[in-house]
């Protein structure tokens, strides 16, 4: 509502609807935890800004979860370098990248796996990059948890009941 500070940039067609939605939910119980995805990434900061504003842990019914409202990895026509960089660097841009829960796979054959692989070498490669120009702490131990969490244990914790 107004004068919140739950404010998200947006694109009237796609956010107003989801917007509705999610504020509907929100109002009614707890928001189950949700991932957001889309195949045009010119909807990411639309759908980024819009979790931010749903993460839950505001009323007394809630219970904060780390990450509750996910930006979708890159996937489909997206899930190439340019795809997977752009999306993580809008997610660390307007989220906590530590919370981030990782590549999907809707895979159907095992040789769809690789792209795991593939995802947490430019994951490395990007936040490498950060920590080589000094907008990442060069903490060994904290840069292992966070790609850690980012490859496995945020969704193995996101994903229980």
């Amino acid at each position: 509502g107004p004068d919140t500070g739950f404010d998200a940039s947006h694109d009237r067609p796609e956010s107003q609807g989801l917007s509705g939605l999610l504020d509907a939910m929100d109002s009614t119980g707890p928001l189950p935890k949700l991932v957001l995805y889309s195949l045009n990434p010119k909807d990411y900061y639309p759908l980024a800004t819009l979790m931010g504003c749903h993460q839950g842990g505001r009323e007394a019914h809630e219970t904060a979860v780390p990450g509750r409202t996910q930006l979708g990895s890159a996937w489909w026509f997206l899930d190439h370098r340019d795809g997977m960089e752009e999306q993580l660097r809008l997610f660390a841009s307007t989220s906590a990248l530590a919370n981030f829960i990782g590549m999907l796979t809707d895979s159907r054959s095992f040789l769809s796996y690789p792209r795991h692989e593939y995802f947490r070498r430019i994951l490395c490669n990007l936040v490498g990059g950060w920590v080589e120009n000094g907008e990442f702490p060069a903490d060994r131990a904290l840069l292992g948890e966070i790609i850690e969490g980012i490859s496995f244990k945020n969704a193995e914790r996101w994903f229980r009941p």
